[in-house]
């Protein structure tokens, strides 16, 4: 299976959710990374204020910075190659570059009666 790694900027929080206002990309990022992992399959994101020692020992990640600054982030690197920066990737991306079934990026339902069960007549 293919490695999918994202080096971000300097965040507070990983989700979006913090600060006053939501962050769409980071809700979207990682919301796609949690059901990813529910699919057996693992996309890291480093977080530079939470994993700065990744952004040293990654050379491709390092050589970036030095190059073009922190405004090349987030920077998507798949296998060892740099594929993307100064964006996340986009679902269809990240479905081509790791050559996985798009449904995997969504969370999953059960559709088998919720708390009612499957033909009860009456519900919680």
């Amino acid at each position: 299976m293919k490695q999918m790694f994202i080096y971000e900027p300097a965040l507070c929080c990983e989700t979006g959710l913090c600060g006053v206002s939501v962050d769409p990309e980071l809700l979207r990022i990682s919301t796609v990374a949690n059901n990813l992992k529910k699919n057996g399959v693992t996309l890291q994101r480093y977080n530079l204020n939470n994993f700065p020692q990744e952004f040293v020992s990654n050379a491709e990640i390092n050589k970036l910075i030095n190059d073009d600054g922190v405004e090349a982030l987030p920077a998507t690197v798949v296998d060892g190659k740099i594929v993307k920066t100064k964006a996340y990737p986009t679902n269809g991306e990240i479905v081509m570059w790791l050559n996985i079934p798009a449904d995997y990026l969504v969370e999953k339902t059960d559709n088998s009666g919720g708390c009612c069960g499957s033909g009860k007549k009456s519900c919680c």
